[in-house]
């Protein structure tokens, strides 16, 4: 379990695959992004992921109760990069705060590709 609260009423925790999931969706949903990227550990190259396994683009540590995520995108040709970045910053941010009540402490958008 990567993220817990606890309060009155008893604990909450979260595994590395729903806070993946809750993190890809919210990177997806911003303009510009074509994809979460995984790596082929064999090839070592990136393909390129749509819907289905969203979280394997997504690396989540804990430290402290507060998040630190790293993201791996593929950006649509055309598009300023800076500013995809910085949307999916404050998306995720707000998306993870509000949905789990945990803390972001930084988020690191790493563009490992760009898609006409």
């Amino acid at each position: 379990m990567i993220g817990n609260i606890s309060n009155d009423y008893g604990y909450i925790n979260y595994s590395e695959e729903v806070l993946g999931n809750i993190i890809g969706v919210s990177t997806m949903e911003c303009y510009g992004v074509v994809g979460m990227a995984s790596k082929n550990a064999t090839d070592g190259l990136w393909e390129l992921i749509k819907g289905e396994n969203l979280s394997k683009g997504v690396k989540v540590h804990s430290k402290d109760n507060k998040l630190s995520i790293e993201l791996y995108i593929i950006v649509e040709y055309g598009t300023k990069v800076s500013v995809i970045a910085s949307n999916i910053i404050q998306k995720v941010r707000y998306n993870v705060e509000n949905y789990t009540g945990l803390k972001v402490s930084n988020i690191t958008v790493n563009v490992q590709g760009v898609r006409v």
